[in-house]
């Protein structure tokens, strides 16, 4: 990208409005987040309305917010964008940001603001609202889906003139029966009197109704009140077994103390009685050990005695 393409982006860039400050230098690395966000300030100043994420953490989300941008800007501003350049996020980045700002710095000139009348200082407070022409817009597009539909279907009709003429040459040319006219208005006069009365028999239905559905909700009401009425009753009743049955608790709170204490007694001397056991074991274990090598000692020198003896003889 060229020095003037730069000097282009940042200058109209500044005209639009954009808060920071852009230079040459924000863009000899790819500086992504620096990209996604003057796109998303250019995407909301084309459409405020717009909602496009504007996460950009991961790989994936980057992907899924480039590739919103650019649908966005080819469906409503009909501006094909570069992806690819776009994700690289530097100075090649600046020639697909400068379709984009070059659409919506023509549309501000449009509207009489002279590039040479914005200043340095008055750039910041400007604000550039399309919001109308937008609706123009969809207005257009909205007439310009009727009128093909509605010319479509004017051209089928037109075709079908060939046949409808001479049938509506034949009804004209026919003369007008009395008798014929006055049997079908007496046939659409008792269609429409059917109508009426199936109307107003609904009608008698519905107010039918509305009485029946008052009647029950006024029964259920009574019903309700009268429901109300008996809780308080049994609420404020005391049972007549209430005294006995909080003696009885009160008792087996007091069993279920001793029980606690038992227990921990029990267990207690339990485990005094698996270590006396364990004591009394360990004991037994170690004199018969200690028997077992006295009698090993001692014939170890019976052994000695009869060798000595064998060796005297």
């Amino acid at each position: 990208p060229t020095l003037a393409c730069f000097s282009d982006f940042t200058e109209m860039m500044r005209a639009l409005g954009y808060p920071r400050l852009i230079s040459m230098e924000n863009f000899h690395t790819p500086n992504f987040m620096l990209v996604s966000e003057v796109l998303l300030w250019l995407v909301k100043r084309y459409e405020p309305q717009t909602d496009i994420p504007p996460d950009v953490e991961t790989e994936q989300d980057r992907i899924f917010f480039i590739k919103a941008v650019a649908q966005f800007m080819a469906t409503k501003a009909h501006i094909k964008l570069n992806t690819k350049k776009l994700y690289q996020a530097d100075g090649y980045a600046v020639k697909e940001l400068l379709k984009v700002t070059s659409v919506l710095y023509g549309a501000m000139n449009t509207k009489g603001v002279e590039r040479a009348d914005v200043s340095e200082e008055d750039s910041s407070r400007f604000k550039f609202d399309l919001g109308s022409k937008i609706a123009d817009l969809k207005a257009a597009r909205q007439l310009a889906s009727e009128i093909t539909s509605k010319g479509a279907s004017l051209y089928d009709l037109l075709g079908k003139e060939v046949e409808l003429r001479e049938a509506r040459t034949e009804s004209i040319a026919r003369p007008l029966e009395i008798n014929e006219a006055e049997k079908m208005m007496k046939i659409a006069i008792d269609c429409v009197l059917e109508e009426v009365q199936k109307t107003k028999d609904l009608l008698n239905n519905v107010a039918l109704d509305e009485a029946s559905l008052e009647a029950k909700i006024e029964k259920r009401k009574l019903e309700l009140e009268r429901s109300q009425k008996r809780l308080q009753t049994l609420q404020s009743v005391r049972p007549a077994f209430m005294d006995e049955y909080e003696k009885i608790e009160e008792q087996l709170q007091k069993q279920y103390s001793s029980y606690l204490e038992k227990f921990r007694n029990l267990t207690y001397m339990e485990q005094l009685l698996d270590d006396h056991w364990r004591t009394e074991q360990e004991m037994f274990e170690e004199a018969a050990n200690m028997l077992r090598l006295m009698q090993n000692r001692l014939k170890e020198e019976e052994q000695h005695l009869l060798k000595s003896g064998s060796k005297w003889d």
